[in-house]
């Protein structure tokens, strides 16, 4: 760890300049208590950096969240071996593409089954779902769809060969229409008062206000919407393992963890508004996930409970070049060769999330030794993403 400034540490030992000067600019924000925490796998993104962690007193930063609110990991380990893999790995990612809405606007066309329809039920009656139907009327449907990106299906072995279903995922056009609205109101609001920022995308809404309680009601909607729709597509997947290996799952380990939310905790003392953007909980003892990037290693970990982190670790790699740069430098071939023995959709669709435009997670996990411990570490077999 190191402290870059007063107000910043990070634990990053790749930290491009661009993205230390982002960091930067929101650890020089007034409510900033005690400091921003900088993870391995940091780089720059909307408004505040991916990969940090951000406790405020007294206001909130609704871009210190991002436009995915409540994107993260869930992962069940079966009781099933490598040795019982082996039957048509493609029959099984086939199944899976056909039973999960893959892509960014793609979405159910019915409410799948009554699992389905109780999990829409939970979502009905939670605060916020006014305000969600207003601005996303077709979110049920939305519900139990992966998107794109760096949004994933994995079957995955541990290093004792047991399998694990593994899959990242978010609160969809929901939560993306919902973080835009009130992104949006904090700018006007700041720019009514004459508020000066370091960068219009830092804008923040003031606790005990209208417009701050609005904005925490519909995060924590779309956040129980992100763990709900996990929940969902894992049932799907565990439906179409059952159905490929002739046999019902039985769930030995569950493990659910959100990296882009903000909740209510208290360090050094006080009680502020943390938001990890691209962070986990790691609090001591907690489970938690850190996915690697397509073609490479994730992990199953608990939480040390570093103080100095604020109970944080990375989320996973870490972009190290934009979709758009990785476009240029990498080729299709270098992406067969990265996803080689691994069941996959061919395409160059995937080119952006080619392994080599990321940190390498072995150093990324490095840097986090003193964050969490490795519980188990797995290796993909079949992977699952939208284009």
């Amino acid at each position: 760890m190191k402290q870059l400034s007063r107000r910043l540490m990070s634990w990053a030992s790749i930290l491009e300049p661009d993205t230390r000067k982002q960091a930067d600019r929101t650890a020089s924000m007034p409510f900033i208590y005690p400091h921003v925490a900088l993870m391995p796998d940091a780089h720059q993104g909307k408004g505040a950096t991916v990969g940090s962690v951000i406790p405020t007193l007294g206001a909130v930063m609704p871009a210190a969240v991002g436009v995915d609110i409540g994107c993260g990991m869930h992962a069940v380990r079966t009781q099933f071996t490598a040795e019982e893999m082996r039957g048509r790995l493609g029959a099984l990612r086939e199944s899976v593409e056909s039973a999960i809405p893959l892509s960014a606007g793609k979405y159910n066309g019915t409410v799948r089954n009554s699992e389905t329809a109780g999990r829409i039920a939970e979502m009905e009656h939670k605060e916020g779902a006014a305000s969600a139907g207003a601005i996303a009327p077709n979110w049920r449907l939305q519900l139990g769809s992966l998107g794109s990106g760096n949004h994933f299906i994995e079957v995955s072995l541990d290093e004792l060969g047991r399998v694990w279903l593994f899959l990242h995922s978010g609160s969809r056009g929901a939560g993306n229409r919902l973080a835009n609205k009130h992104i949006k109101i904090a700018r006007q609001l700041c720019e009514r008062w004459w508020i000066p920022l370091p960068d219009p995308d830092l804008a923040y809404l003031v606790e005990g206000t209208d417009e701050f309680w609005a904005y925490i009601r519909d995060l924590r909607w779309a956040q129980h919407f992100a763990l709900l729709n996990r929940a969902e597509m894992m049932s799907r997947v565990i439906a179409c393992l059952a159905d490929w290996i002739g046999r019902e799952v039985s769930v030995e380990e569950d493990i659910q963890c959100h990296h882009n939310y903000t909740a209510r905790e208290r360090h050094f003392g006080r009680e502020v508004w943390l938001s990890r953007k691209g962070a986990i909980d790691a609090g001591k003892g907690r489970p938690g996930l850190i996915p690697g990037s397509m073609g490479t290693a994730s992990y199953v970990v608990a939480g040390k409970g570093n103080r100095q982190s604020l109970n944080s670790s990375p989320h996973g790699a870490g972009r190290g070049y934009s979709r758009s740069a990785a476009r240029k430098v990498f080729t299709r071939a270098q992406l067969d060769a990265a996803m080689a023995g691994i069941e996959w959709r061919h395409t160059d669709a995937f080119l952006d999330e080619i392994p080599q435009a990321y940190k390498p997670i072995d150093q990324v996990m490095a840097d986090a030794a003193d964050l969490v411990e490795v519980r188990h570490t797995l290796r993909q077999i079949v992977n699952v993403k939208g284009e």
